[in-house]
């Protein structure tokens, strides 16, 4: 029988999902301005909902790799959300605010949830299948155990290409103004697509135990910042800069300090 802590946890993640959806609603319908950079965000807002379902069926299945998702999805479904409420100028309305604020907290109790209830945590100790060959062919069996830091690191870099494109894009819908960096903002978005794979194969080796991967992702962290960040002020000015470069700071800071916890493992 599920411990009434997991149920308990299991009705959170569907109040969060559902309040994530409430919440976009109503900046949505406050919104003084939908232009094509509210269409991005709002697109990239919804799109973290589905995120929360493939979080409760993790907790459902008992996998480890819900502690790691939930601490991502939170910053980035809190960041999203964030970043609608506040008006190009003009105060926040109240409704999104204290819409903001129960998704916040929702947040805030998962998390804390996840990671210090002793029977969540023992709940939660199924590790993903993967595919094995055998002399019977081709099955698919837990993986043994690993280090969560490790699966921080993996699933915080993964990240990186989704905030990287939602303002790459938001940037392509006012190059009618400034033509001059169309081939910045091409490439903006190539690179959004590429560090994705170049965080997948990291992601592979580092899950191996591979000191260079680790370096890698570390330099590839610190690359994705120094191209994101000044393109980000360049293009989207101050405003965007806070609202789609905060969030790429702190995945990156995530997925550093996770770095450095593996440092000694590997």
């Amino acid at each position: 029988m599920t411990p009434r802590p997991v149920r308990v946890l299991t009705a959170l993640l569907v109040a969060t999902a559902a309040a994530t959806v409430v919440v976009e609603v109503l900046n949505f319908w406050y919104a003084p301005d939908h232009g094509a950079g509210f269409a991005v965000r709002t697109a990239w807002a919804f799109a973290r909902t589905l995120g929360w379902l493939v979080l409760i069926s993790q907790v459902r299945r008992a996998r480890a790799t819900a502690k790691p998702l939930s601490l991502i999805l939170s910053m980035t479904t809190l960041f999203a959300v964030g970043r609608l409420i506040v008006p190009a100028s003009g105060r926040p309305p109240l409704p999104g605010l204290i819409g903001f604020g129960v998704l916040t907290l929702l947040c805030l109790t998962v998390v804390v949830l996840l990671y210090r209830h002793p029977a969540v945590d023992a709940h939660l100790i199924h590790q993903p299948r993967r595919p094995v060959v055998t002399r019977e062919g081709l099955s698919f069996r837990e993986a043994p155990p690993g280090d969560p830091w490790v699966l921080t690191a993996r699933l915080a870099s993964f990240s990186y290409s989704p905030l990287m494109l939602v303002p790459a894009l938001i940037a392509a819908g006012t190059l009618r103004h400034r033509l001059e960096w169309t081939l910045a903002v091409v490439f903006w978005i190539l690179a959004g697509i590429a560090v994705s794979y170049v965080a997948l194969l990291s992601a592979i080796f580092l899950r191996r135990g591979s000191h260079r991967a680790r370096t890698t992702l570390t330099w590839v962290t610190l690359m994705v910042l120094a191209f994101d960040l000044p393109l980000c002020r360049i293009l989207l000015g101050v405003d965007g800069l806070i609202r789609d470069g905060a969030p790429l700071v702190v995945a990156a800071a995530i997925t550093l300090y996770a770095l450095r916890r593996t440092a000694v493992s590997l």
